[in-house]
């Protein structure tokens, strides 16, 4: 049942509802939602409230709005907020997603890559090992190599994965690169990866991405963190 608004910003407040009506699977994916006017009723607000509300919903990806027929629940997570509740997950858990997307990426990337790509991620890593005491350079270009090791694989929903998940991906980088108690990936760890890419090596690109942060996963699971 959806609760009657009592106060606060009535769109905002609409919205959560209706978010957390989905979420809780009062409607299914698939699901229409009651027509505008019971909406309304149900939650207490105008016409007008409900369907900016939808709208917002629409934007992130959990409702669908089709011309003439309806609205129906697309997604029962929120993107936004998805990415909230990755970033508040143990950076072990993040990690390990992490050596899931490279390592695949590793393996498609050593069968896929152009030359435009080894030269991306050559430039890439170049700067990294240039930037050597610097640690935000250093971490800024090492985000980069990544980034142009997934975009190598050209598999664009991969690719599309990697960049949602961006933010954990920095969080462990700048783990990796600044807790002194962490195995941190060497300039030559990187360069053998890159080095299996550039001959198209798929098995070793795919054996080196995973050697290259599991001794920080291992570290981080002896710590229980």
């Amino acid at each position: 049942m959806l609760k009657k608004i009592q106060k606060g910003s009535l769109v905002e407040t609409a919205i959560e509802s209706l978010r957390h009506a989905i979420e809780t699977e009062q409607w299914l994916v698939g699901d229409k939602l009651p027509v505008e006017a019971e909406l309304s009723e149900a939650l207490g607000v105008s016409r007008n409230t409900v369907r900016e509300a939808v709208r917002v919903l629409a934007h992130v990806g959990m409702l669908e709005t089709r011309q003439g027929d309806g609205t129906y629940v697309r997604a029962t997570r929120d993107a936004g907020e998805t990415l909230k509740r990755i970033a508040r997950t143990q950076l072990t858990d993040q990690l390990e997603v992490r050596i899931m997307l490279e390592t695949e990426a590793a393996k498609l990337a050593a069968q896929r890559r152009t030359d435009q790509d080894v030269r991306a991620m050559t430039m890439a890593l170049d700067a990294r090992g240039k930037a050597d005491s610097n640690l935000q350079e250093r971490i800024r270009h090492d985000e980069a190599f990544h980034h142009a090791l997934v975009a190598a694989s050209h598999n664009s929903a991969l690719s599309e994965l990697y960049d949602y998940f961006s933010h954990a991906i920095t969080q462990t980088i700048e783990r990796t690169e600044s807790d002194a108690d962490l195995p941190e990936p060497s300039q030559e760890d990187h360069e053998l990866l890159l080095a299996a890419v550039r001959r198209q090596d798929s098995d070793k690109a795919e054996k080196l991405a995973r050697a290259l942060l599991s001794p920080s996963l291992q570290a981080l699971r002896k710590r229980g963190t």
